[in-house]
C-alpha cells in the first residue's frame, strides 16, 4: 500500500447505497442449472454457498457491489448477479468495479475491527450506514478512486506473479515425473465393479453445532458442495471426529459431494469419510470422479446413509494381477493435474502481459 498519500474521513452513508438484499432460503433454490452465486452469511469463498439457478420471479442482486453479511460483519465484492440468503446487505455507488471493490472491502474490514461486531452484536445495514472509514483523497480532498482502482491492480499482479512461480516449479516436477510414464488410455484398461466397502473403512463424522464451535483454525468439513466443504474454521479437539488424507462425501445438504483432504480436520455428521490407509492424493482423486457420478442418484428425500454406501459398487481399473491398478489411477491424474496447471500458467502469462 502507498503510504505517501493524503486520508480523510468519511462517512459511509454519505458515499454508498446500502440497502436490504432479498433473501431466499436454500431449500426454495434450484439446483438444476447452476450458474447464479447464493451469498450467505458464511466467511469462506467471497460468501458463496453454492450455485444455484434462477426462477424468474426471484430479485436478483446486481453485480459490481460489496455484499454484507449481517450476522458475522463479513464484506466481499461480486463481479458477478447474485441471490442471497438472510441478513444481506447490498453495498454499491457508480463508480465501483472491480479494483475499487477489492480496495473497499480491505477498508470496510478494517474500521470495523475490535468494535465487537460478529454473532453477538450483528452489523446491520443501518449501523454500516453511521461508520466512518478512512480513504485516499485527490487535490479536492475527494475519494481518490483512480488511485484505488490502480493500487489494488498493482497487489494483484504481484500475486499473480508469485502464483506463476510455483506454477512453474510445479510443472517442472510432473514433467519429470511422467517422463517416462506410458501412455495412460482408460479405454485400453480392464474394468472390475467393487462394493464401496471392500476399498474404504466408512466412518461418518460426528455433531457439532454451530454454537459449540470454537473459533480456531482447524477446517470443519460439512456438506457444503464448495470450498472442498469446508464449513468453518475451529479449535475444537474434544467430542469431535477428525481425519487427515482422505475423502469425505456429503450424505446431506448437498447431497454427493466428493472432496478429497490432505490435512487434518474434523468432520460433521454430514459427511462420511472414506478411509484407504494404501492411498494418496492421486488415488483419491481419481476414484472422487466416480463417486461424484453414483452420488447422483441420491437427494433431500434419499439420505446417502452409511449403509447405503458402503452397499455401493463403482467400476475402477485393474492391473495384470486383477489388483487396483494404483499405478495407472496415479499417474493419470498426474497428467490432468499437469495438463490444468498448464492452462493457469497460459491464462497468467496472458493476463500479466
Amino acid at each position: 500500500m502507498n503510504n505517501n498519500r493524503k486520508w480523510n474521513e468519511f462517512r459511509t452513508g454519505e458515499l454508498f447505497t446500502i440497502e436490504n438484499s432479498s433473501s431466499y432460503h436454500k431449500k426454495n433454490l434450484n439446483f438444476e442449472d447452476k450458474y447464479i452465486p447464493y451469498i450467505t452469511r458464511t466467511s469462506f469463498n467471497n460468501g458463496m454457498e453454492d450455485l444455484v439457478g434462477h426462477d424468474k420471479n426471484f430479485l436478483i442482486n446486481e453485480k459490481n457491489a460489496i455484499s454484507l453479511g449481517a450476522e458475522n460483519a463479513n464484506f466481499f465484492y461480486q463481479a458477478y448477479d447474485y441471490l442471497t440468503g438472510n441478513k444481506m446487505y447490498r453495498i454499491s455507488f457508480n463508480k465501483m468495479n472491480k479494483g475499487i471493490g477489492l480496495f473497499l472491502v480491505e477498508i470496510f474490514k478494517n474500521s470495523i475491527k475490535n468494535t465487537g461486531y460478529g454473532y453477538g452484536l450483528g452489523l446491520t445495514g443501518t449501523r454500516f450506514k453511521k461508520r466512518i472509514i478512512k480513504l485516499p483523497v485527490d487535490i479536492n480532498d475527494e475519494p481518490d478512486w483512480e488511485f484505488m482502482e490502480t493500487e489494488t491492480i498493482r497487489v494483484l499482479e504481484s500475486k499473480e506473479k508469485s502464483l506463476l512461480e510455483y506454477i512453474e516449479i510445479k510443472i517442472d516436477k510432473l514433467e519429470d515425473i511422467l517422463k517416462g510414464v506410458p501412455e495412460l488410455n482408460l479405454e485400453n484398461k480392464d474394468w472390475v465393479s467393487f462394493n464401496l466397502e471392500d476399498i474404504f473403512t466408512i466412518q461418518r463424522g460426528k455433531r457439532l453445532t454451530k454454537k459449540n464451535q470454537k473459533e480456531g483454525y482447524i477446517p470443519y468439513i460439512s456438506s457444503t458442495g464448495i470450498n472442498n466443504g469446508v464449513n468453518n474454521f475451529i479449535s475444537n479437539n474434544k467430542n469431535v471426529r477428525s481425519f487427515e488424507n482422505v475423502s469425505t462425501i456429503a450424505n446431506s445438504g448437498t447431497v454427493g459431494s466428493t472432496f478429497y483432504h490432505d490435512y487434518k480436520f474434523v468432520a460433521s455428521d454430514h459427511v462420511t469419510a472414506l478411509i484407504n490407509d494404501n492411498f494418496n492424493k492421486y488415488h483419491y482423486l481419481f476414484i472422487n470422479t466416480l463417486l461424484k457420478v453414483m452420488g447422483k442418484k441420491y437427494h433431500f428425500n434419499r439420505e446417502m446413509n452409511d449403509f447405503r454406501l458402503s452397499r455401493e459398487k463403482i467400476m475402477l481399473p485393474i492391473d495384470e494381477n486383477n489388483n487396483l491398478d494404483l499405478y495407472f489411477m496415479e499417474n493419470y491424474m498426474k497428467k490432468i493435474e499437469l495438463e490444468k496447471l498448464k492452462k493457469i500458467r497460459e491464462y497468467l502469462l496472458i493476463n500479466l502481459k
